[in-house]
């Protein structure tokens, strides 16, 4: 009973807002994307992880920029060890209004640009210098401070190494919180008096 009670609060509570005051200018967009985790039980026993934490201003209405690092590895019994890496720039924009099936979601689109490589343990694949991506994503705010993502992109890793260039196309799952600026603040303040 008390876990119906809980979600029928939440349901309540979820129901009343939009998902217009998350990206107004001077809030904050503080999370990060999450991609290919994975634990292989059989062997070689693959290990995967990679995180990319982020924050970005909104200098706009629906318009973020801000910056990001990336970390990953990749490892299997008996097999290399792969590092990635990066860190850079990240711009953000959401389109238009809620969208009318999930009325708490949007559409955005993201461009990085950054240093970053992607280092073999054994020295093959190596690769360091300019990494940049590009994809569409959409955001599904559950609170109206939080959103989980999907977002599908092209990374691509150009410089110096033993390979010059290397791409990939990416699915990411992520977690992102929604924080006020001084602007909402503000504006909040003064409606409650």
């Amino acid at each position: 009973m008390k876990k119906f009670t809980l979600l029928a609060l939440f349901a309540l509570l979820a129901a009343g807002y939009r998902a217009d005051a998350q990206i107004q200018d001077g809030n904050v967009l503080i999370g990060s994307d999450f991609a290919n985790i994975s634990l292989g039980l059989n062997r070689p026993h693959v290990f995967n992880f990679n995180i990319t934490p982020e924050v970005a201003w909104f200098v706009a209405d629906n318009l973020a920029v801000g910056g990001y690092v990336n970390l990953g590895i990749e490892t299997a019994t008996g097999a290399p060890t792969t590092t990635t890496y990066g860190v850079g720039g990240l711009a953000r924009y959401y389109t238009g209004t809620d969208v009318a099936v999930l009325r708490h979601g949007r559409f955005f689109g993201e461009a990085t640009l950054g240093v970053g490589g992607t280092d073999v343990s054994d020295g093959g694949g190596n690769t360091n210098g300019l990494n940049f991506s590009i994809g569409p994503g959409f955001a599904y705010f559950v609170t109206p401070n939080i959103g989980l993502e999907v977002l599908l992109k092209y990374e691509g890793l150009g410089g110096f190494g033993s390979q010059s260039y290397q791409s990939t196309v990416a699915l990411n799952f992520g977690l992102q919180i929604y924080l006020p600026g001084k602007k909402t603040a503000a504006k909040v303040k003064g409606d409650m008096k």
